[in-house]
């Protein structure tokens, strides 16, 4: 029992991290993949419906992210949940750096 319950306190960090990380990387792939006229205003759409869908994604593959005795889907609905403030924390990361802040 002791080894469930530690598989699941390492797995939060673990999932956070990636969650984190890649919010902070999709902001910058998103804009090189749309910087174009026609596709500049969908930058950040497109971020957040990719942080949304790799949250899950790794909320999904790491129940632990959701609670000790949580279901893959409660952890993938946290991750998309995380993977979407991830992406806000990087907006407001980037709006600073850039001073539009």
């Amino acid at each position: 029992m002791s080894e469930a319950g530690t598989t699941t306190g390492s797995q939060r960090p673990i999932a956070l991290a990636l969650i984190v990380v890649d919010g902070l990387v999709s902001l910058p792939v998103a804009a090189a993949i749309l910087d174009g006229e026609a596709t500049d205003q969908l930058i950040v759409p497109v971020q957040l419906a990719v942080m949304a869908v790799l949250g899950a994604v790794v909320g999904y593959a790491l129940p632990g992210l959701g609670g000790a005795g949580s279901s893959r889907q409660r952890s993938a609905a946290i991750g998309a949940a995380v993977g979407v403030a991830a992406a806000l924390v990087s907006l407001l990361v980037f709006a600073v750096l850039l001073g539009g802040l």
